[in-house]
């Protein structure tokens, strides 16, 4: 094993991928991170993180995966199937939520930004080949989750029942510093109609503030299931590919920012999940 492997092996894992892929770990080319099935050992969900300087150009090719680009900071211009779809972005991702472009699969797309920014490719395989779309920020719907030490917002900007993608499923959650999310426990690794999809999942993380930090749990729902708990920092990911996920913990003074990408095999793009039955009992304001 190199030293990188040696040195994230043992956060966790699951069929030789690493669960928690500290920043820097996943660098690849022009990319921050760089998440897909080779690294995550699954099938659908992807995540790609791009930084660029001022007056910078990406071009890519979108394959068997749609793709929805999300300013994370600064704005730019995505160039795609004869469109030019500007979006305005954001200083930071503590702001409100952003405007996004929605790239199909087969399809060629480049990202050009003046101001510079850092930006997220949330992907995921699909099947159907959608029409190339802009987000408007004030379309986004923001919900307030939970309530006392378990308040958090939550971004549906590409929510199942919030924009349309064939498997692409993706939010951002705002925790409070000092405050726990993902909570109560819960999974989504079964089919069980009308109950529990089956979705891979991927948590990128953002802190405010200097020396920010929080931590995230994911513990097995069968044996030999995934299990991690991990220190996580800015640029941090974890990868859920099985099991009970939460709670994701804020440190106090810091709030903890993270972006949720999921998609599965199933053909119902819904978001059914399943509770642990442990800490069920005094937890129905908090959910």
């Amino acid at each position: 094993m190199s030293d990188t492997t040696d040195r994230t092996a043992a956060h966790g894992a699951r069929g030789g991928a690493r669960l928690h892929v500290p920043h820097g770990t996943a660098a690849a080319g022009p990319y921050a991170l760089d998440i897909g099935p080779e690294q995550a050992g699954w099938t659908h969900a992807r995540l790609r993180v791009l930084d660029l300087e001022p007056g910078g150009l990406h071009s890519f090719a979108t394959g068997d995966s749609e793709w929805i680009v999300l300013p994370l900071r600064g704005g730019c211009t995505v160039h795609t199937e004869g469109r030019i779809i500007e979006l305005t972005g954001r200083d930071s991702v503590f702001d409100e939520a952003t405007d996004f472009a929605y790239v199909p699969r087969d399809a060629h797309a480049q990202i050009a930004s003046g101001v510079g920014g850092r930006f997220a490719l949330a992907g995921a395989k699909c099947e159907r080949r959608l029409p190339a779309r802009y987000g408007p920020a004030p379309e986004v719907p923001v919900e307030h989750r939970g309530s006392g030490g378990c308040a958090r917002q939550v971004r549906n900007f590409a929510a199942a029942d919030t924009f349309e993608c064939d498997t692409l499923i993706a939010v951002e959650v705002i925790t409070p510093g000092g405050n726990w999310s993902s909570y109560p426990p819960h999974k989504h690794d079964e089919h069980r109609p009308g109950e529990e999809t089956e979705l891979e999942e991927i948590y990128w993380f953002d802190m405010r503030g200097e020396h920010g930090f929080g931590y995230q749990r994911v513990f097995p729902s069968r044996p030999g299931g995934s299990d991690l708990l991990a220190e996580v920092r800015p640029g941090d990911t974890v990868l859920v590919p099985d099991g009970w996920h939460g709670p994701s913990i804020a440190a106090p003074g810091h709030d903890m920012y993270y972006l949720n990408v999921m998609a599965g095999p199933g053909t119902d793009r819904a978001w059914r999940i399943s509770f642990h039955p442990d800490h069920l009992a005094n937890t129905e304001g908090y959910r």
